[in-house]
């Protein structure tokens, strides 16, 4: 098992986690609503650069901009906070952004992010010209995750109604929707160069997806013992996958195998995990109070060097019933690849049913985004 560079103790449950785009900073969001934003390296223990009020309600979701020049927050408050990163003060708050709570952020382009919401609606930001450009109603229950796929400009849902959904953002519509796991569906990724998709489930089966026939799922990757809650590609055969188990493993797709373990939180559920600019920092946010910060440089070096640094020993309590079952693909076609506390602590389980010195900043041109709003 690899060694915890640090643990940042944040006294509370952390929901979301987000590294800066070239700094040495990472960024928390709490249940309460605030926001951390700790400057790591070498090592030492990370010095905590301030510690805000985001929202009234608890703070979801938070990503940098592309510039790393905001931090960008989303709430059950319905808002979108921006906080300059400099600073730590609020320079715009979008309230009613959503018609629901907000649940999940993430980058797209360069100059757009997209939120999800806990009634199944997806909307992409345009930056540059501080509006909502596009807005699909992409499923029936909360957005757990999403995917941008940048040479389709499509983007994936993933929902606790049990269905991925496909929202294209030249078309402005919903492409399509996969058919009902039986399951909610909490994490997503797309890896094997763009031909696969893969989401993690409530009962910690992987679902594979095949670009292009995504109306059921291909391939079941059985072995995790508890939900798969977060997903993060390490490269297009290689993910790391956090369950609510508390264990970080390392698994492989199509030979889908389980390869060994990174580290844990105890027992307690992983809520997020994220690469460092370089990605040699591997940052993971648990129900425990803390973030931890795995050195995993050795995931960069070749197959043999990086499996030194993984703990196959542990392989054998991943999951007796690793493997995978055919699900009998069909050709049905939803589109190509080509177009392409008390009160707290009820707050993080129902998430769960309902899915919580200064460095020197880039030079670029100063964010946009909610300037005039």
């Amino acid at each position: 098992m690899a060694e915890a560079v640090v643990d940042i103790d944040v006294g509370t449950q952390p929901f979301d986690l987000a590294f800066h785009p070239s700094a040495s900073l990472v960024a928390v969001s709490l249940i309460t609503g605030r926001l951390h934003l700790y400057e790591y390296g070498d090592g030492r223990q990370p010095e905590r650069k301030w510690n805000v009020s985001a929202h009234s309600e608890s703070c979801r979701a938070v990503r940098f901009t592309g510039d790393g020049r905001l931090l960008l927050t989303g709430s059950p408050d319905c808002s979108i906070v921006a906080t300059d990163v400099e600073t730590g003060q609020a320079v715009a708050h979008l309230t009613g952004a959503h018609g629901a709570a907000i649940n999940r952020i993430i980058n797209a382009t360069d100059w757009s992010i997209a939120s999800g919401d806990d009634e199944g609606t997806i909307k992409v930001w345009d930056t540059r010209q501080n509006v909502c450009c596009s807005s699909f109603k992409a499923h029936d229950d909360f957005v757990a995750d999403m995917e941008f796929v940048p040479d389709s400009m499509q983007l994936l849902g993933a929902s606790g109604d049990g269905t991925l959904s496909i929202c294209n953002l030249r078309r402005n519509r919903v492409d399509g929707k996969s058919q009902f796991a039986e399951d909610e569906l909490l994490s997503v990724v797309m890896c094997k160069d763009g031909r696969k998709v893969v989401c993690g489930s409530q009962d910690g089966v992987l679902l594979l997806y095949s670009w292009g026939h995504m109306l059921d799922c291909s391939d079941r990757f059985i072995g995790h013992p508890n939900s798969v809650d977060a997903l993060l590609k390490v490269d297009e055969d290689t993910l790391l996958t956090g369950s609510m188990d508390g264990i970080i493993r390392v698994v492989t797709i199509l030979p889908n195998k389980m390869i060994g373990v990174i580290g844990e939180h105890a027992e307690y559920p992983i809520e997020r995990l994220a690469f460092s600019h370089d990605r040699t920092t591997l940052g993971s946010a648990s129900h425990d109070n803390t973030v931890k910060l795995w050195d995993v440089k050795y995931l960069q070096e070749s197959d043999d060097e990086a499996s030194e640094g993984v703990d196959t020993k542990q392989q054998a309590s991943l999951g007796e019933n690793t493997g995978s079952q055919g699900n009998g693909q069909t050709d049905s076609t939803i589109i190509s690849g080509d177009d392409s506390d008390d009160e707290m602590e009820a707050e993080g389980s129902r998430r769960r049913k309902k899915k919580g010195k200064q460095p020197a900043l880039p030079s670029k041109g100063k964010s946009k985004f909610f300037e005039d709003l």
